[in-house]
């Protein structure tokens, strides 16, 4: 008798502890978050916020309107211009076009080119950039990133807009350094892989994506179809300036589709970042394959890489302990983030129709209190430490050039309690305090707290003369000026 009580307590304990589970309320980060507060704070239209945590979407909460213009609530199914959130959707179609036998990423891009050519380049005279290299922003193109267009303009052409015939830039797209040597941020890089792409399948990026990414994973909302052709999004958010109006149409259209075209709402974005983290698990993913996934979040640059990139994502921080892909897009009166964790299923992703004064302290805000609150702990770079000598904290302690993140900005190693941190003003950006220790591994080398790569130090006259970072199968050596 005792032992079928005993039995029968355990089952009404799990089956408790499971009703328990499933019941797990998140509505505590509508009060931990304040959006309405600070939507009035820093007159910012409209906000949308996701996190998922454990491969699954746990909140979704929208705020505020569609337009200044109009009443209209932001609801689950409003999409918003994506900015450069379309540049990791264009990468993860190249590369499943690539599993597919349909392209060769170690092609040289230029044999798919049809309506335009690369330039010449003394810098491409030896080295034929690939299609990989303007994935990962390492083929050396210039063109960081276009002005929008709206209903009423004259919309450029791709060929207008590689040539410099467009606002912002009054020469042809060109080569910057040998492809492959650095890292440079090139939004004219995308363009040219959007060109490359319609030409070789004779069909445009957007149906593309359509075929191989969005239909198969079930996105209605998501779309790099442009607001002046047919079929485009009904439920949209218009784009604002600072002071709150609707700029001109409201509906930017971006012919440079691959770096920033892409319309989606957030819980359709939450929905490819989670598909990523189960394929990177190789464990419910539907469409995208284990070897995709992994390739398009694999680290492929460091140094003056903003602290890493892979392809199409940013492999910059290692909030909670944890390694992240992110993607930051920012266009005029829009904008907004996702990061997901490689391991654990945990992300967030928000977006608000605002310009950056009005948006960035929100986003802020929203990502420093989601970390909090969640209290996510991962176990990224938990090798073993030891203590600092004496001598060489001696040698560690000063102010340096930015040698995290490559951004050209004061970085201090510091003393406080015998211990020493790390002081940038990148991480206090984003972490809103400056509290990164930097921590001394058993195998000689170091690691900062909240950031992703490990650090090796060397010295020159008592002094540190350079730091090269490891990450991964990957290595860069930065030569440091004091």
């Amino acid at each position: 008798m005792k032992t079928i009580f005993y039995a029968s307590f355990f089952l009404l304990l799990m089956s408790n502890s499971r009703i328990f589970a499933q019941k797990k309320n998140y509505n505590f980060l509508t009060d931990s978050l304040k959006i309405e507060e600070q939507l009035e704070k820093y007159k910012l239209p409209g906000f949308s916020v996701v996190v998922f945590e454990n491969y699954k979407m746990v909140y979704s909460k929208q705020f505020g309107v569609k337009s200044m213009n109009s009443p209209e609530k932001i609801d689950e199914n409003t999409a918003f211009s994506t900015a450069s959130n379309a540049k990791p959707i264009t990468t993860l179609l190249c590369f499943i076009l690539e599993e597919k036998g349909l392209l060769n990423l170690d092609d040289p891009i230029d044999k798919s080119l049809k309506r335009w050519h690369l330039p010449k380049s003394k810098f491409t005279e030896n080295r034929t950039p690939t299609w990989r290299q303007f994935l990962n922003h390492t083929a050396g193109t210039s063109q960081e990133g276009f002005e929008d267009h709206y209903k009423g303009e004259k919309i450029p052409t791709l060929e207008e807009s590689l040539m410099g015939k467009i606002p912002r830039y009054d020469k042809e797209i060109e080569f910057l350094f040998e492809p492959g040597a650095q890292w440079q941020y090139s939004g004219g890089g995308y363009t040219i892989i959007q060109m490359a792409l319609e030409d070789q399948f004779n069909r445009p990026i957007a149906a593309l994506a359509k075929q191989y990414i969005f239909s198969p994973l079930g996105l209605k909302n998501t779309t790099m179809i442009q607001p002046n052709e047919k079929g485009f999004l009904t439920n949209v958010a218009l784009v604002h300036d600072k002071n709150g109006k609707v700029i001109k149409t409201g509906l930017p259209i971006t012919p440079q589709v691959a770096p920033s075209g892409l319309w989606s709402t957030l819980t359709e974005l939450a929905t490819i970042a989670i598909e990523i983290q189960n394929a990177l698990r190789n464990k419910n993913n539907k469409e995208i394959s284990k070897n995709v996934a992994k390739k398009v979040t694999k680290v492929s640059a460091l140094k003056n890489a903003v602290g890493g990139w892979s392809y199409g994502w940013q492999k910059s921080f290692a909030y909670n302990n944890y390694d992240w892909f992110a993607c930051n897009g920012s266009n005029t009166g829009v904008g907004g983030n996702v990061m997901g964790t490689m391991t654990d299923g945990n992300g967030f992703a928000f977006l608000a129709n605002g310009e950056k004064p009005n948006r960035f302290p929100v986003m802020a805000q929203t990502q420093r209190t989601i970390l909090k609150v969640m209290n996510w702990k991962g176990n990224f770079l938990n090798e073993e430490s030891q203590e600092i000598p004496l001598n060489l904290k001696e040698k560690l302690i000063g102010t340096y050039d930015d040698f995290l993140y490559g951004q050209k900005v004061e970085t201090k190693i510091v003393q406080r309690n015998n211990r020493l941190f790390v002081e940038s003003m990148v991480l206090e950006h984003f972490k809103g305090k400056n509290e990164n220790e930097l921590v001394y591994l058993k195998n000689g080398l170091f690691k900062v707290i909240d950031y992703p790569n490990l650090l090796k130090f060397e010295f020159a006259d008592g002094k540190v003369s350079s730091v090269t970072l490891l990450r991964d199968d990957f290595e860069d050596r930065i030569e440091i000026s004091r």
